[in-house]
């Protein structure tokens, strides 16, 4: 029975949907996790500097492929082999993250999925502002420890924010101790909404900065729907579980003994905007009317 190997910077409650994503996969190709696969999940339960060593567990498991969600873990586990397929997941350009020759051609033992949620930030912050046009100070939380997040988030937010008139400040989190720390400020200097950067730890953490927004009354602008379905006014990005799905089929056709040298990084532009009008009702937002018509999703 092959065996693949997960390697994911969070903890599996936090990626549940995801995972049943990667089966469904999986199954696309016809492998069923316990019946013709194994799959050994490691998982670095936010703390980024232990993806090295799991990254080496995989290896001495001898597993026949890995699949790697995240900048870090990708490049720990790329750092561990040179010989076992990785198929990865992830909002950066992979051929900038040096993970790939180029997206139609890999060239290596890489390939995967390629998500738009890092390129999306400008936008998802002229939602915000469509949502809450009154604003003029936006916090912007991103997580300093996943460098390429952070940069890629800044980048982008900063000029955006300038045309838009939009003071931002750049608030940091990568505990959940700083996360708290970084709300306490609002009571010094309230802003008019809050940014939350695209990070895998931010994610983990969504119903911790859910209710610290609720709490503050803030309306927030969040990248993935997994926020907006736990209680987060607004997110803008890409179908992330749809993602691993296209990771799972790809696992599935490199076991069968496909190369991954030869198959193109797949890009996924599959785009969602969820609301969650109960919540806006709550801080007191009437929601116009080109969100509500824009929106794939309103939640009740």
């Amino acid at each position: 029975m092959p065996v693949i190997g997960v390697l994911d910077p969070r903890s599996p409650d936090a990626v549940v949907d995801r995972l049943r994503a990667l089966r469904q996969g999986l199954r696309g190709t016809g492998y069923v996790e316990g019946e013709n696969v194994a799959i050994v999940y490691r998982w670095g339960e936010n703390q980024i500097d232990r993806l090295p060593a799991l990254a080496a567990e995989l290896i001495q498991r001898r597993v026949n492929l890995i699949v790697a969600a995240a900048p870090s873990a990708i490049l720990a586990a790329k750092a561990a082999t040179t010989t076992i397929p990785i198929v990865f997941v992830v909002a950066q350009d992979p051929v900038g993250l040096g993970l790939v020759a180029s997206l139609s051609r890999p060239g290596g033992y890489l390939t995967g999925v390629n998500f738009l949620n890092a390129e999306l930030d400008a936008k998802r912050l002229e939602l915000l502002h469509a949502l809450v046009p009154g604003a003029t100070r936006v916090h912007v939380l991103i997580d300093p420890a996943d460098t390429a997040n952070t940069q890629s988030t800044l980048r982008q937010i900063e000029p955006a924010a300038s045309s838009m008139g939009l003071q931002i400040r750049i608030l940091k989190a990568s505990t959940s101790r700083e996360i708290d720390a970084a709300f306490s400020n609002f009571e010094r200097e309230r802003p008019d909404a809050l940014f939350v950067g695209q990070a895998p730890f931010l994610s983990a953490r969504r119903v911790q900065l859910i209710l610290q927004a609720a709490h503050h009354r803030v309306p927030a602008s969040y990248a993935g729907r997994e926020y907006a379905e736990a209680g987060g006014l607004m997110s803008y990005g890409s179908d992330v579980a749809d993602a691993f799905r296209e990771a799972g089929l790809y696992a599935g056709r490199i076991l069968k003994g496909a190369k991954p040298s030869e198959l193109p990084v797949v890009q996924s532009n599959k785009l969602e905007l969820v609301i969650n009008h109960q919540t806006a009702r709550v801080l007191g937002l009437t929601m116009p009317d080109k969100l509500l018509v824009a929106a794939d999703e309103v939640i009740e």
